[in-house]
């Protein structure tokens, strides 16, 4: 990497060469854990399935105009398992992203960091509490949207529910990518920085003034990327598990060959993210604190 601020094409560059330099860590690593989580949603995937497939199965048997009671319980409860097993993944994320910082970090300087280091970091779970935190903010300001939405149509006030209801969308997703820019740096930040956590959170706040548009943009540009990439295996797997399920109206199969795709996606989108994400937190601090002139002389050590 250059020991410079760096430009978009350099952090997204140096994003896959941070994967390449270390790929032991940053693909092995990365498949292990979420083949892990991945496994346990499915497993729990298959039990919820099976519940809402009976349920739904005896509620649409006297329902007229249903031909086919089974087939729709089953569409319905593999969508609503897939729900409601989903925010399992999302710790394992925020743990996996701090982990793999570390590696980044390291071939930054041109080094590399073994497996056992790597995973020997207590500070992840500081991650982890930092992003339940501010997923807990985002579910506060959301359950506050519905409720108001809620109950303006309870009043029968429409006029006014529409109206929250639309510009609420807007003001909340506008909300959720500002509070998401502006908290960016922090899991970097508490990876690398051996301060207090409030302190350091603080600080990854304070980093991000004046970047906004700048992190914001090329965020968003790295997620729509791997967005692309996971779909290239999460789609013929989702189609292959529509047609299984339809010629054989096996759910099990159907959810085990979702999964299979959702690792191969999970792993590369991971990986490339918290590279871009510690390439983002590097390249703030050199152009704002001089980090390169330390890096250069860290480079140069033994």
């Amino acid at each position: 990497m250059p020991l410079r601020p760096l430009g978009l094409g350099e952090i997204l560059d140096g994003s896959v060469r941070a994967v390449r330099a270390n790929p032991m860590v940053m693909f092995g690593l990365a498949a292990m854990v979420v083949t892990v989580a991945v496994a346990l949603q499915t497993l729990l995937q298959l039990y919820v399935a099976g519940l809402l497939a009976g349920a739904l199965g005896d509620a649409l048997v006297g329902v007229d105009g249903t031909t086919d009671a089974a087939a729709v319980s089953e569409v319905f409860s593999l969508s609503l398992a897939g729900t409601a097993s989903g925010p399992l993944l999302l710790p394992v994320s925020s743990v996996l992203t701090g982990l793999l910082i570390v590696s980044v970090s390291r071939s930054v300087l041109g080094r590399r960091v073994s497996m056992r280091e790597v995973v020997r970091s207590p500070r992840v779970w500081w991650v982890l509490g930092f992003t339940l935190l501010v997923l807990l903010a985002q579910v506060v300001l959301a359950a506050a949207w519905v409720g108001l939405s809620v109950l303006l149509f309870a009043q029968q006030q429409e006029g006014a529910a529409f109206a929250v209801v639309l510009v609420g969308a807007l003001l909340l997703a506008a909300a959720f990518a500002w509070l998401t820019v502006r908290t960016l740096l922090v899991p970097p930040a508490l990876m690398l920085e051996g301060k207090p956590f409030w302190a350091t959170v603080a600080r990854a706040w304070r980093l991000t003034r004046g970047s906004f548009w700048r992190l914001l943009g090329i965020y968003l540009l790295a997620s729509v990327l791997v967005a692309v990439v996971g779909s290239l295996f999460v789609f013929p797997a989702s189609l292959l598990s529509g047609v299984v399920l339809g010629m054989t109206g096996s759910t099990s199969l159907t959810i085990v060959l979702t999964a299979v795709g959702t690792i191969v996606g999970m792993t590369i989108s991971t990986s490339f993210l918290a590279a871009v994400v510690a390439l983002l937190y590097v390249d703030v601090r050199m152009r704002r604190e001089g980090l390169d002139l330390e890096l250069a002389r860290a480079a140069s050590e033994p």
